[in-house]
Order: C-alpha cells, then sequence, then structure tokens
C-alpha cells in the first residue's frame, strides 16, 4: 500500500469517533439485551459453559487456525491488520483479538474462543468487499467478543459437531436440538447487536449497506436500486398470508443469521434513530456503570417492551393471531385472579386499565 494511501487512512481514523469505555449494553439489541443480562446474572454460568465447552480443547482450535491460515499482523494483511486495531481501539477493548485469514470461497467470518477469543474471516469476504465494508465485518465481530457473545457462539459450534454424533439416539438427539434450537434463536438476534458495533466501528451507514447487499447476492452497487433493495424488506415484514408466516417461522429454524435484506433494514432504521445519534455525541453507557445484578430485571422488561412494540408494529398475520390469542387468555386470566383471588368483582375488573 503506498505511503499516500495510509495518509488517507490516518486522516480518516482521526475523523472518527472513539467511544471509550463504552458498555455493550449501549448499543446491543433490546431482545439480545435481555437474554444475555438474564446469562450474565446466573452465579456460576461462566463456568459452566467453560465445564460443557470443555469437552473440545480450545487450544487445538487455535493451534488449528495457527496451521491453516494467515494470522494477521503489521507483515501480514497489513491493512486488515490496521482495521483489526482501529475496531479494538474504537471500541475500547482492553485486548486486540487475533485475526485470522483462512481460504475459503464462500463470504463468512466469525469471532470463537472463550479464554482467548479470536476472528477469523474468509478469502471470500476479503476479496469482496472494499476497505470500509471490512471495518463494518471486523467491527461486528469485534462487537461479539466485547458483548461476550464468542463464549455462546463456540458453545453453539461445538453442540453442532456433537449433533451430527447423536443423531442415532432419538431422546439425546431430541434434546440437543432444541438446546441448539434456543441457541440459534439467541444468536440470530446477538447478529443484530454485532451489526449495531459494526456500523459504531466504521460510522459509515452506506458501507454497513453496501456489506448486506453484497450477502444478499448483489455484486455491484450500480447495479441495485437501494429504495427497491429496502422495498423487498418491508415486503418480507408485510406478508397478509398466514401460510408466508409458518414458512418464515420453518426457513429460520435452522439459521444462526438473520436473512441479509432484513437485517440490512434493522440497521439502516438505527443508523437514522436518536440512540445512534446520542452514542456518536459521547452519550451513552459505560461499563463502569454497569451492574448485572441490579439492572437484569431492566434489560429483561426493555427486552419485552421490543417485542412488544415489535408485534404490535407487525402487519404479519400470524403475528396478530398469536397477539390476539395472547391478550384474550391474558385478559381472561386477569378476570379469573381478580373475581376469586383479588376480591374483586367482573365489573370491577372490566372498568380498570
Amino acid at each position: 500500500m503506498s505511503e499516500n494511501v495510509n495518509g488517507g487512512d490516518e486522516l480518516e481514523r482521526s475523523t472518527r469517533v472513539r467511544f471509550p469505555g463504552i458498555s455493550p449494553r449501549a448499543y446491543e439489541h433490546p431482545a439480545d439485551r435481555g437474554a444475555m443480562a438474564t446469562l450474565r446474572a446466573v452465579p456460576g454460568v461462566s463456568s459452566v459453559l467453560k465445564a460443557v465447552a470443555g469437552m473440545w480443547n480450545e487450544r487445538a482450535e487455535r493451534l488449528f487456525a495457527v496451521a491453516s491460515a494467515i494470522r494477521v499482523s503489521e507483515k501480514q494483511y497489513p491493512r486488515l491488520n490496521r482495521l483489526r486495531v482501529d475496531c479494538a481501539e474504537t471500541l475500547d477493548l482492553d485486548t486486540v483479538p487475533d485475526l485470522y485469514v483462512t481460504r475459503d470461497p464462500r463470504a463468512n467470518a466469525y469471532a470463537i474462543g472463550i479464554d482467548k477469543p479470536f476472528i477469523v474471516v474468509t478469502t471470500g469476504l476479503v476479496e469482496a468487499l472494499d476497505r470500509d465494508g471490512l471495518r463494518v465485518v471486523i467491527g461486528h465481530e469485534t462487537g461479539h467478543i466485547l458483548s461476550g457473545h464468542n463464549v455462546l457462539r463456540t458453545l453453539l459450534m461445538r453442540l453442532l459437531r456433537l449433533q451430527a454424533t447423536v443423531n442415532w439416539v432419538p431422546v439425546g438427539a431430541l434434546g440437543l436440538r432444541a438446546v441448539i434450537a434456543a441457541l440459534m434463536e439467541w444468536y440470530r438476534k446477538a447478529e443484530l447487536t454485532a451489526d449495531r458495533a459494526g456500523l459504531l466501528c466504521g460510522q459509515d451507514p452506506a458501507a454497513a449497506l453496501r456489506q448486506h447487499v453484497y450477502l444478499a447476492g448483489g455484486t455491484s452497487m450500480d447495479d441495485i436500486d437501494i429504495p427497491e433493495f429496502m422495498a423487498q424488506a418491508r415486503e418480507y415484514e408485510e406478508v397478509d398470508d398466514i401460510r408466508d408466516s409458518v414458512l418464515k417461522l420453518m426457513t429460520v429454524e435452522s439459521m444462526s443469521h438473520p436473512f441479509a435484506v432484513v437485517r440490512a433494514a434493522q440497521l439502516q432504521r438505527w443508523a437514522a434513530s436518536e440512540e445512534y445519534r446520542a452514542i456518536l455525541a459521547g452519550d451513552y453507557q459505560r461499563r463502569a456503570d454497569d451492574a448485572p445484578s441490579s439492572s437484569m430485571m431492566d434489560d429483561i422488561r426493555s427486552a419485552g417492551r421490543s417485542y412488544k412494540e415489535s408485534w404490535s408494529d407487525s402487519t404479519d398475520p400470524l403475528t396478530k393471531v398469536l397477539s390476539d390469542v395472547g391478550e384474550a387468555v391474558s385478559g381472561a386470566a386477569g378476570k379469573v385472579f381478580n373475581r376469586f383471588g383479588g376480591g374483586g368483582s367482573t365489573e370491577d375488573t372490566a372498568g380498570r386499565s
């Protein structure tokens, strides 16, 4: 890379905002926040996860990366190394995670490891994205590490390996599938959080959008009409046939990532939000202010509000049916409780908000 380009890198770097001591709670998606807060608050959960994950040697995974991929450094992929360091400094990580480039034509990236997490990106991704797009991707994975997602991600990957060996045991396979399905659901929400971290590292919504367009199938932005692309997300979210709703549930069940078009719409909405602008202005929660034990219920309530708002705003017919059923059951249960347990009459209950 030429000196002029390096100089441009430094100039651009100086114009981006840093976030000293930022807590992942500052940008976590509310649904992910509730799930992670619960895990953080349970005594000994880290030890339990490490014990389960200990069925595989983490050092073996790192040695595999060392032996089969290129470790990014000042001398190897120096352009990526600057992005690696820059993202860690932007989110104020204590340690800059290692980054490896592995030969694979498929576009992929992930953070793995428990005691010493590291990031892996494929050549397919490196060759396809420009510098700003790669900064978003590396920032995304750095955000996973700051949030602690790499712990459950590592466990999920190992459980998927284990599943292949126990499928012939019916009961064991069913139990394992249930655990994996729960982890998949959580990880899909975690991806929305990490997308926000990637945007905070790049601070360029257009670059984040280009990355999602590529993942969805775009080869050149010259061939993409952005309003029409975003309209696809609305079309997906606003289905009017309950059969499509069931198909959506069946399709995402085994996926670890949300659909690229849906992710794009989610992130662009957050990029236009007051919450994002406040963080850029320095108004955000710091890690020093985190108090998991006292704020767990607030986070869970926040997650609940997020789900309630998304269900209320959704035009998905299945969501509406489930919401109506839930409100009916809740209302009936409330009336029963008030009549037989709360001391009030049915008429009294009907008049209360």
